[in-house]
């Protein structure tokens, strides 16, 4: 014999009591657990480059210096074979490779890169895409009516974003390392990031070049950090990442009142 029940009202209404009395932990478990299925499923680009001693760098601050560890006794290096192990010795300046700028690189009273809050580093990426413009000017400095043309085509930039500027750049890394030196390069309009910044209310910004700014007057670099934003440089990949809708995660180690150091950036396509 096959029977069949349905549900009454006064069951399914209970049902719905015990979802909502459950313990707070529990819901918040149940969130989380949803959110990681979520992000589990969906394309992750890396924003970082691979760097080594041979790769570009500001030619004030000169290449890394990367050498097998040694016992400080002996001065013989860390062997497998020998030791178990093995290990590097870096020899470098923060701002090495995809990197983070803190306030504090150019602001005398402005927080560390120890000191950058943990909810900064996982943010709605926003990709603003110079790359149409350099055909004819090939370094040139997105302005706010690129701005305001990229906003009437995909939407208003939102209030606590990152905001990436994809100018391709990154392709010279491994491919032409001696053209992605290249001065002057395309970068920021300083109206831009002010606009970003006050009108607009992002948290931080990034781009391709070693620098942010098309001229060496560092305008918009000094805007952003002495404001008290961070920003990371040389990143990667921009391409590969929708105009809106995906998030970015950037990291990087808790130097005690470090002023720079090189990030692993990533993005979370929608």
């Amino acid at each position: 014999m096959t029977m069949s029940f349905t549900a009454s009202p006064l069951l399914v209404s209970i049902a719905l009591l015990i979802g909502l009395t459950a313990p707070p932990a529990a819901r918040a478990d149940s969130e989380l657990e949803r959110a990681y299925r979520i992000i589990a499923g969906r394309t992750f680009v890396d924003l970082t480059h691979s760097f080594g001693p041979d790769t570009p760098v500001w030619s004030g601050f000169g290449q890394a210096k990367m050498t097998p560890a040694a016992d400080p006794q002996t001065r013989e290096p860390y062997t497998i074979q020998k030791d178990g192990f093995r290990a590097t010795s870096y020899e470098m300046v923060g701002q090495y490779g995809t990197h983070v700028d803190p306030p504090a690189h150019f602001a005398e009273n402005g927080i560390t890169m120890d000191e950058i809050p943990l909810k900064q580093m996982i943010l709605r990426l926003v990709v603003l895409d110079a790359t149409p413009y350099l055909a004819k000017d090939p370094d040139h400095a997105f302005s706010l009516a690129d701005l305001r043309a990229w906003e009437k085509k995909h939407g208003r930039v939102p209030k606590g974003a990152f905001v990436a500027l994809r100018t391709d750049m990154s392709k010279d890394w491994e491919a032409n390392p001696e053209r992605f030196k290249r001065s002057p390069f395309p970068a920021w309009a300083l109206e831009t990031i002010r606009f970003l910044y006050e009108q607009r209310g992002v948290t931080a910004t990034g781009h391709e070049a070693m620098d942010t700014d098309t001229t060496d007057k560092m305008e918009s670099e000094t805007y952003i950090l002495q404001h008290g934003h961070y920003q990371i440089e040389v990143m990667a990949n921009l391409d590969k990442v929708p105009p809106t809708g995906a998030l970015i995660v950037v990291t990087w180690p808790k130097v005690r009142k470090g002023l720079g150091f090189p990030a692993r950036a990533f993005a979370i396509l929608p």
